[in-house]
Parts: C-alpha cells; sequence; structure tokens
C-alpha cells in the first residue's frame, strides 16, 4: 500500500510503500491527529518513519499505479 504524507512547509511529500491495509494507516493518522502525537508507520522494508502529527497536511492512501511499458493499441 502506498502512502503519501504532505508536510506543512516542506516542498515534497513523504512516500511511504507499507503493508498495512487502507483502514489500519486511516486509523493510525486518526488516532495521531487526534492526541496531538506522532504518526509512525513502518515501510516495507522495517524501516519507521515518524512524522508530528501537527505538521501533518494531508495524507493520501492508495495502492499505487503500475506503470506500462510498450506502445498500447
Amino acid at each position: 500500500m502506498e502512502v503519501k504524507i504532505g508536510v506543512q512547509h516542506a516542498p515534497r511529500e513523504l512516500v511511504v510503500d507499507t503493508d498495512e491495509s487502507a483502514d489500519a494507516v486511516q486509523q493510525l493518522v486518526a488516532e495521531a491527529v487526534g492526541a496531538g502525537t506522532v504518526l509512525t508507520l513502518t515501510d516495507s522494508k522495517g524501516r519507521k518513519l515518524v512524522v508530528p502529527a501537527a505538521k501533518i497536511a494531508y495524507v493520501e492512501i492508495g495502492g499505487g499505479v503500475v506503470g506500462q511499458v510498450g506502445f498500447r493499441s
């Protein structure tokens, strides 16, 4: 599952590929923002990403788009 996190005052977004479900990621974001703590996500390689919830501008949760190679007919 691909998760994009926009951070306030940062020109680029954070992109995380995680094994969590969309519902689980949404629950983690809601809890972090509601409590004013940090959002902690673990990517598919086991690395942790920690973002202060107060600085989150947006979170986009999606499956990612598979690119196509070659010509389409």
